[in-house]
């Protein structure tokens, strides 16, 4: 009954670059597309992979994250034998709980995967939207030879600096590791997807977890240190759509990306579901005055007015006369009569007074919160970016 590979998803980040977003919840809990959470779209691949031993890290604000996860019984998940289990900071008699590295993380919970025994490790984050089959990741991995794979994929050459590139051989053997370098020699950007032998890598986190130097990380130091010793590391290319949604732009053009037909298989697709743990809405209701055009409207919806490139999560309201355009409206907020929403997130909630207007500018969506809708008001209503 022993697994083959045990994962091991990485669910604790605060994200603070997504602002209000993530004020009180951890950023793989964020809602997305509709009806899910960012989250899912790991969970899928997992559940799709046929990968059914994992441990769940949380750590910020994992309230929403472990009621969203439950037992896993949405992605086959709640089982006897493996499924996944939340693992959570706890503290010890050495001391401190939090974990303060990716490598940390693990190193803190080895106890779980060593239960396995397992011959290797899959190393996720919970927070990118993608759809990938890990099972071919792990064939490259086996019929490589190698003691470690990193999942890559090419992204601008302008933006390579946000990232740790890999520098590799013809055969995409890997000889350099450069963590967000200034001036990156390519750019094929690790996506933080990670398999590594389990017995290869468990002396590099014991020796890691030991060295008050290091930062605990798995670009930072696991990956340099195992290329030092010549341990076998490859890259392996991934061609599908990927995004890190780690700011607030990033958020919603990723949102936007589900409204275009070249991305619609990211949650249409019948062989290779994204699966939400989705509350029992009643249908959403279309009513008499409503237009929609190239828009997600979810389940337990009331919708009147104009409703253009936009989407809208469970439970949203929009009255007569409401004009909400390439706009990301969150569950159960209430847009009023009269209202012209155009590059907007509106958080969960949130009630916009009839006739307000909010248009951004600059390229720039608008996060509105119960916070931030009082400052709009307070100025006339009208927001201009």
């Amino acid at each position: 009954m022993t697994p083959q590979t045990v994962a091991m998803l990485l669910a604790g980040g605060q994200g603070t670059r997504l602002g209000e977003l993530t004020k009180n919840l951890a950023k793989p809990a964020v809602p997305f597309g509709g009806k899910y959470r960012i989250i899912d779209f790991t969970m899928s691949n997992l559940a799709n992979s046929g990968i059914s031993t994992v441990g769940l890290l949380v750590q910020y604000s994992p309230l929403m994250l472990n009621k969203h996860i439950g037992i896993g019984k949405p992605w086959g998940l709640d089982r006897q034998y493996g499924g996944v289990s939340v693992l959570s900071p706890y503290s010890s008699r050495e001391g401190s709980a939090w974990f303060s590295g990716t490598a940390d993380a693990i190193v803190k919970n080895m106890h779980f995967v060593e239960q396995y025994e397992p011959d290797e490790l899959i190393v996720l984050s919970g927070d990118h939207i993608y759809q990938m089959d890990y099972t071919k990741m792990l064939e490259f991995h086996r019929g490589n030879g190698a003691d470690a794979t990193i999942s890559a994929i090419e992204v601008p050459m302008d933006e390579a600096s946000r990232f740790g590139i890999l520098n590799t051989n013809d055969d995409f053997s890997i000889y350099e590791f450069d963590e967000k370098p200034e001036h990156p020699k390519n750019n094929l950007a690790s996506m933080g997807v990670y398999v590594f032998n389990w017995e290869t890598i468990k002396p590099y986190l014991l020796s890691d977890e030991k060295d008050e130097e290091s930062d605990h990380d798995f670009g930072k130091d696991i990956i340099p240190k195992m290329l030092a010793d010549d341990k076998k590391l490859f890259a392996y290319r991934f061609d599908g759509y990927w995004k890190d949604v780690g700011t607030i732009k990033s958020y919603w053009e990723a949102n936007m990306d589900l409204l275009k037909e070249d991305f619609q298989t990211l949650l249409m697709s019948k062989e290779w579901p994204t699966y939400p743990n989705e509350e029992n809405r009643p249908p959403e209701y279309i009513g008499e005055t409503a237009e929609i055009t190239n828009s997600l409207i979810s389940p337990g919806s009331f919708i009147e007015g104009k409703i253009d490139n936009s989407i809208l999560f469970v439970g949203v309201e929009t009255m007569e006369g409401a004009s909400v355009t390439d706009s990301i409206i969150l569950p159960d907020a209430v847009i009023g009569k009269n209202v012209t929403l155009d590059s907007v997130i509106v958080m969960s909630e949130v009630e916009i007074p009839d006739g307000t207007q909010i248009v951004a500018s600059n390229g720039d969506p608008v996060v509105i919160s119960p916070d931030t809708l009082e400052d709009y008001i307070a100025e006339g209503g009208s927001h201009n970016g």
